[in-house]
């Protein structure tokens, strides 16, 4: 790590009172899988040098503190997993989601145990070396899938180790080889220890850095006996010793006997095929596979392992709909199996309420939880809204009557000297100072002030909080501009397409016609075809067959696949370019200043962020907003928009189905997400999945006196244009035939 890479300062209660179990001596440690972390803070700090300079800052007002300068992310937070629960993360993009699963999965909250397993799929959109960490790049991707469980990598080794040991006939082999494996697990109990020490302070500091100087000897003495010359060891020591190797082989042969290779290597074959890889492709190198697949590759690696805690950071990214139907009924299966905890994050609010069972919120720097999936947690959120709502009215009503009443009393009083309605003026005013506010206690009953008001100090009831909607920054679309005269934007006729050289069809006799307000959307297996559709239709390539037709006045808005890789591309070569800078030089003059800043904020991006960060510094989700900004700044009448989801929260994607619903154009919509998919192109208000109050759908359209636009839902097979009359569930159900079948004996 370099000094300038930013770095994460975790801390919490345990940090000074939390006994440690780590134990490296042990193969296989017997530890709850149960996570508790109480008053969990995390700071990303500039740089590592930063964090450990910050962090030794003590002595304010009399206390020892450690406060690290840099973005809070979480404030006295608590942690809280259960064994074998699926858990969904929520949360804004920004608010640290990604950065509190890193601090899980190396371990840099102090609470969580050494012995702990986890496993993680890390997002790495925003780290060009991040789709290659972990990778082996001369391995098939069968190979790498078989390596990635570290616990197994590190028993296979030492058993190796071990063996050649045995086979050689030099007798003291075995006697270094065990000594070579001893003094790396004490050099794992010395850094222990040092991290140990570092933490705690007062009674337990000390006792603590009484351990850190025991492993300190510990390691000394471990290495004189590595260094030992052969003709000083005795020989009831190599006696010793080499008992002592081959009661550690047998302990790891049998270890690696019950976790059963060739079961494993079964298992990761039946991963990979369910997440679209084929026999062949298992042989491939996996530094011949492009970054959607490496990053399949990886995904495969952590569910072929068994670990406590399995943590998914958009796992459904780069997967085709039947890919996340089998992810889906696979980490479904795993529920009912397996004791590992799944901590996940993604943007797919399907995906999200068929896997958890139970929903953390990051908010405000806390982590709040709720028992039960995305659509109940919703559902439960509106009606504590409402709860909470009317009795702020109620209570707002008595305390507007009682503060009139006052008014009134003190008025008459002082006119007519009358020293009781002063004092029943200051009795009620004491009321409404100290009993009105919160009716109910933390259980739900009636508040009792000496009851249910904690601490001494407090002399009245806390005022009543209404929840508020944690929702994506708001996205508006301008109108498309007016056509002068009727007609179809685009018309597709027996359009055929194949490669040169290459006797596969990729598109077959594809017809389609798109007027203004229509919403087509496309759907389809990952290589069908969609994207190869989308640039015939925009002419970034030419048709084998057929013809494309469009109006003299048609403008189109096109985000592909790669917008924002080409934004971080050019970001990356020009550190200094802003998002004000890039929109001003693309509208060449047809906009202000004034008025490419309204845009872009009506895209979700304002103030200081616009003309202050870089391209370069802005997260996925921005950038998709500034991608957006940058094809709609000319008011199309037509939107393509390939995969548009992939780097945004699920709240945004509400935002971005409102703002695509009262567009006036039209839209042709690419993409896998099924949420999306019903509510822009079919124009349904989900049951499960609120939508904002703006968004116009089926409903809307039944009240207008115009005619209602056309909504059609097309799935691409085998070259095919295929109309699903049922929509996204019509295609949806066909995978979950296919899914169900896969899975069988897996």
């Amino acid at each position: 790590m370099t000094s300038s890479a930013p770095s994460i300062l975790a801390t919490c209660k345990q940090t000074r009172f939390h006994l440690l179990d780590d134990n490296p001596s042990q193969e296989v440690a017997e530890t709850t899988q149960d996570i508790d972390v109480a008053g969990l803070s995390i700071v990303v700090a500039s740089s590592a040098l930063d964090s450990a300079e910050d962090a030794t800052k003590t002595k304010v007002k009399g206390k020892s503190k450690a406060k690290a300068e840099g973005k809070e992310l979480i404030a006295d937070g608590h942690l809280r997993l259960k064994a074998g629960i699926h858990y969904g993360l929520l949360g804004r993009n920004g608010t640290g989601k990604s950065t509190l699963l890193r601090a899980m999965a190396e371990k840099l909250i102090p609470g969580i145990p050494h012995p702990t397993r986890i496993a993680i799929l890390q997002q790495t959109d925003q780290d060009e070396q991040g789709i290659n960490a972990g990778l082996s790049q001369d391995r098939t991707v069968l190979e790498h899938v078989l390596s990635s469980d570290e616990s197994k990598n590190e028993a296979v080794r030492k058993a190796n180790l071990l063996s050649k040991a045995f086979e050689t006939e030099d007798p003291l082999e075995p006697v270094r080889t065990i000594r070579k494996i001893r003094h790396q697990q004490t050099e794992m109990q010395l850094f222990l220890a040092q991290r140990n020490a570092s933490l705690k302070s007062g009674a337990r500091g000390l006792q603590a850095r009484k351990d850190l100087k025991a492993a300190e000897l510990k390691v000394d003495a471990s290495g004189e006996l590595l260094s030992q010359d052969a003709n000083q060891i005795d020989a009831e020591t190599v006696q010793t010793d080499t008992q002592a190797a081959v009661e550690t082989l047998q302990d790891l042969q049998s270890r690696l006997e019950d976790m059963k290779l060739s079961d494993m290597e079964h298992q990761a074959r039946r991963i990979l095929l369910g997440l679209g890889f084929s026999e062949s492709g298992l042989d491939k190198k996996v530094s011949t596979l492009s970054g959607g697949w490496r990053m399949r590759c990886m995904l495969a690696s952590v569910l072929v392992q068994d670990p406590d805690i399995m943590i998914l950071d958009e796992p459904t990214n780069f997967l085709d709909l039947l890919g996340v139907v089998w992810l889906e009924k696979y980490l479904q299966q795993l529920r009912d199996r397996s004791e590992t905890t799944i901590l996940l994050v993604s943007h797919d609010r399907d995906f999200i309420n068929a896997v958890c069972e139970e929903i953390v919120i990051l908010r405000d720097q806390k982590l709040n939880y709720f028992r039960g999936n995305l659509s109940a947690y919703e559902q439960d959120f509106e009606e504590q809204k409402l709860y909470w709502g009317r009795m702020k009215e109620a209570n707002d009503r008595q305390m507007a009557q009682m503060e009139a009443s006052i008014r009134e009393s003190v008025k008459v009083g002082k006119k007519t000297n009358d020293d009781n309605k002063l004092r029943q003026a200051k009795t009620r005013q004491k009321k409404v100072d100290d009993r009105m506010g919160l009716q109910v206690n933390a259980k739900g009953g009636r508040f009792k002030l000496n009851r249910d008001l904690v601490g001494y100090h407090l002399k009245s009831r806390a005022d009543i909080e209404v929840p508020t909607d944690e929702k994506g920054a708001l996205m508006s679309l301008p109108d498309a501009t007016e056509l002068r005269f009727p007609g179809p934007l685009v018309s597709l006729e027996g359009i055929t397409f194949k490669y040169k050289n290459n006797d596969r069809i990729i598109l077959e006799d594809v017809n389609l016609v798109v007027h203004i307000g229509d919403r087509v959307g496309i759907m389809g297996l990952n290589g069908s075809g969609k994207t190869t559709l989308v640039r015939v239709l925009t002419g970034g390539i030419p048709s084998s067959k057929g013809k494309v037709t469009t109006h003299s006045r048609l403008k189109v808005g096109y985000y592909g696949q790669h917008s924002v890789e080409e934004l971080q591309d050019r970001g990356r070569i020009e550190p200094s370019l802003t998002a004000l800078a890039l929109l001003m030089a693309e509208v060449e003059g047809s906009l202000n200043e004034g008025e490419v800043r309204g845009l872009l904020s009506s895209m979700g991006l304002a103030g200081r962020v616009v003309s202050d960060v870089p391209v370069s510094k802005l997260s996925g989700g921005q950038l998709v907003r500034l991608a957006l900004a940058r094809i709609v700044w000319s008011a199309p009448q037509l939107l393509i928009l390939d995969e548009i989801t992939t780097h945004l929260d699920f709240n945004t994607v509400t935002a971005l189905a409102s703002a695509l619903s009262s567009f006036n154009g039209a839209i042709l919509l690419v993409s896998h997400d099924r949420f999306l998919i019903r509510s822009v192109i079919e124009g349904k208000r989900d049951i499960e999945h609120k939508l904002d109050d703006d968004f116009e759908g089926l409903e809307q359209e039944e009240t207008e006196e115009t005619k209602t636009r056309r909504r059609s839902v097309y799935v691409l097979k085998n070259g095919k244009m295929i109309e699903q009359q049922k929509g996204v569930e019509q295609f949806e159900q066909s995978l979950v035939k296919r899914v169900q079948k896969m899975l069988v004996g897996l």
